[in-house]
């Protein structure tokens, strides 16, 4: 098969009954902090723009905070909430769709300062409120779903992880119950944006502080982690792993998302390094960039129908055409994610 044929795999559409979409690249929400006082201006649709008109099947946005007071500690990540910053988020749906692109908001509070076991029942009661109306404001803007950020220690994952969540009530205690939170944010958008629209949740295993730690040890944990988000509405699990290509068990070649969509039947997206050759933190620990990889591995895996969506993150983030050139074998053009790639982007 050569190379024209395989690639093809990346641009099958995708349908998943709510969510339609032209192939299977999703570009992974990325923090860039380019939004002043919450608000995405012109230069946040061109972002997205370009990348939706360059061959991106779904855009995932940066995380977008709901209205709390401590769901962001920076002035410049976008908000989901007040006039001027979801009039800037229109603009971006309208420019992303003018283009055939597809688009949904990453919908996001970065944690507690602490601990989870410092908020009361009504305190949670306002979060999960807050949640489902950032939810409900992004379907009235014409987003094409949202996606709950319930990964890498902020407040949903908070909630899950044993280390941070030592609640006593029913927001506490074994890993099943300590989904609690999640379920009831997770039923709160689903009423607020009815039967029809999707919600897709991402998860992590690890955490910035131990990058080899688990929720679940061992397959049959996982079942019963996911089970109860199942039950509450998602309807696509983004399954954040470091390298998509490392195995999450041992005795299987099943990555997160393999086993994710193996235990619970629905689509999953895999991400982690895809079209680089090292993985996303070496850039921070070490300074140093990635080169372009192949993605033959990827290819088949997705051939196997062991994930449905394919996440992008740095090799988008410096390069716009990412996607076209990949379905181009335009491959000699790739831009290579670099400190120096990223003062000119955008």
């Amino acid at each position: 098969m050569n190379y024209s044929q395989s690639v093809q795999t990346l641009f099958k559409p995708f349908n998943e009954g709510k969510l339609t979409l032209p192939n299977r690249i999703v570009m992974a929400p990325m923090t860039r902090q380019f939004s002043p006082e919450g608000v995405p201006g012109s230069d946040v649709v061109a972002y997205y723009r370009r990348r939706a008109e360059n061959g991106v099947g779904l855009i995932v946005t940066e995380g977008t905070v709901i209205d709390h007071p401590d769901a962001s500690n920076s002035a410049n990540v976008p908000h989901m909430y007040g006039e001027a910053a979801l009039n800037g988020w229109a603009n971006v749906v309208a420019a992303v769709h003018d283009v055939g692109g597809r688009i949904i908001p990453q919908i996001w509070h970065m944690g507690a300062r602490g601990h989870v076991n410092d908020y009361s029942e009504s305190d949670i009661a306002a979060l999960v409120d807050a949640f489902a109306q950032a939810a409900l404001e992004a379907k009235q803007l014409g987003f094409d779903g949202i996606e709950l950020h319930g990964a890498h220690g902020y407040l949903i994952d908070q909630f899950f992880w044993e280390n941070t969540n030592q609640r006593t009530d029913k927001y506490g205690g074994d890993m099943v119950k300590r989904t609690r939170f999640a379920v009831e944010v997770i039923e709160a958008c689903r009423r607020a944006v009815g039967p029809d629209f999707p919600i897709v949740l991402r998860f992590s295993q690890w955490k910035a502080s131990d990058y080899n730690a688990k929720l679940a040890q061992t397959p049959t944990l996982l079942d019963q982690f996911l089970a109860p988000l199942v039950k509450a509405g998602v309807d696509i699990f983004h399954c954040s792993t470091r390298r998509f290509w490392e195995p999450e068990f041992e005795g299987s070649d099943l990555n997160l998302a393999g086993w994710t969509k193996k235990l619970t039947g629905l689509p999953t997206i895999t991400v982690g390094s895809v079209g680089l050759d090292s993985d996303f933190m070496s850039f921070f620990t070490e300074g140093r960039g990635a080169g372009n990889d192949k993605i033959d591995g990827l290819i088949e895996r997705i051939d196997r129908e062991e994930f449905d969506l394919v996440s992008v993150g740095r090799a988008l983030l410096v390069d716009p055409a990412w996607a076209n050139k990949i379905r181009e074998n335009r491959t000699d053009e790739l831009i290579p994610f670099t400190s120096e790639a990223l003062k000119t982007l955008y």
